[in-house]
């Protein structure tokens, strides 16, 4: 079976460069924080092309540590798509702080910045743009509403590595950028890892410390610190990883765009891309007419296999009923986390599974 994403043959293909890059720093034994966490700090800062990057753990603790140094707590409010990863929502939530969460749009399926100002209380303090999928948010369009009503904007970026808005790298274009390497994304660790990038040096040694269990100096503690450090063995790892990162993109680019031009189903909406946009095909997702888990065992009889990324949007989940929204609040998310299926999408794909996925797909009746 055609697997959704294959990981395997990365491995595969660079196990040498990976092991060795491992076997280097067991031998030195730097494994929390250390010289391969810090060289690829320094390597991740210069392929952005931002002044400062602080790695560590994972995505989470990444937003976590954005909305901690802009001094946002409790009693804060924080605007959040309706239409993403629940850890979006979590880092909001870790600082006290209460996550407001806003439609996407129908077309490109990230935050409807046309929404937000009606959000926009005496306690918002921050946006929190996603660029879900790795399709950039409408950055300007929230820059606009921010600017207007001085609150921060913080880039989630855990999708999107390389993904460009009006031709700048996101994760320089906010406050801060929050990135994760989780197995899977388009830069990925051999287990958890995250990152925060950001062109102010205070809030870069703010997180620098923060991480660190709340020290510069060991022992001597200066602040409520996190153990959110960036392990060094996920440091060698991502050093390797990265390296093949611009040929991992322009791979996914070609195949999302094949996607694009040759799928043609009536059955099946695919996400718009803004021609001011340079999407990088973290997630090549369709909405399915009908029920989309008769979509999904046409597939698995297709011997391809798909699945559904967020079936429950952020705002409808048990964990924030007690903010009290319902069914109809945000309906654009609602209609594609009811409808949303994931197609295979990863760079070691052959043209023939790729014109596979297409013909399987084109070929789909209700």
């Amino acid at each position: 079976m055609l697997k959704r994403i294959d990981l395997a043959r990365d491995y595969e293909k660079h196990k040498d460069e990976y092991l060795k890059a491992i076997e280097e720093c067991c031998k030195v034994t730097a494994f929390s924080g250390g010289p391969f966490a810090d060289k690829f700090d320094k390597e991740f800062k210069e392929y952005l092309g931002a002044e400062f990057v602080q790695g560590v753990n994972n995505g989470t603790s990444a937003i976590h540590c954005a909305l901690a140094v802009l001094g946002i707590g409790k009693g804060d409010e924080v605007i959040v798509p309706a239409n993403t990863y629940i850890a979006s929502a979590w880092g909001v939530t870790y600082t006290g702080a209460t996550p407001v969460f806003v439609d996407c749009t129908a077309d490109t399926w990230e935050i409807d910045a046309s929404q937000i100002e009606s959000r926009i209380t005496e306690r918002t303090k921050a946006i929190l743009g996603v660029h879900l999928y790795g399709q950039p948010f409408d950055f300007a369009a929230v820059k606009k509403i921010a600017d207007k009503y001085n609150l921060y904007v913080v880039e989630d970026c855990a999708q999107a590595h390389g993904a460009k808005f009006e031709g700048k790298m996101v994760g320089t274009l906010g406050e801060l950028g929050c990135f994760s390497f989780y197995p899977g994304k388009n830069l990925y660790a051999f287990g958890e890892g995250g990152a925060v990038s950001t062109n102010n040096a205070e809030y870069d040694k703010y997180i620098n410390v923060m991480k660190n269990q709340g020290c510069n100096v060991r022992y001597y503690h200066e602040m409520i610190g996190y153990n959110y450090r960036l392990e060094g063995l996920q440091g060698a790892v991502l050093s390797v990883s990265l390296k093949y990162l611009p040929e991992w993109t322009k791979r996914r680019i070609e195949i999302g765009h094949k996607y694009i031009e040759n799928i043609n189903n009536s059955l099946v909406t695919l996400q718009y891309h803004p021609d001011n946009t340079e999407p990088v095909f973290h997630l090549f997702e369709i909405e399915v007419e009908g029920d989309p888990e008769k979509f999904l065992e046409y597939m698995k009889e297709k011997d391809i296999e798909c699945n559904r990324h967020y079936p429950v949007p952020c705002h409808l989940q048990e964990a924030y009923a007690d903010l009290g929204y319902k069914k109809g609040d945000c309906p654009n998310a609602e209609y594609l986390a009811e409808h949303c299926v994931t197609l295979p999408l990863f760079p070691e794909m052959t043209e023939e599974e790729i014109e596979k996925v297409i013909d399987a797909v084109n070929g789909y009746r209700i």
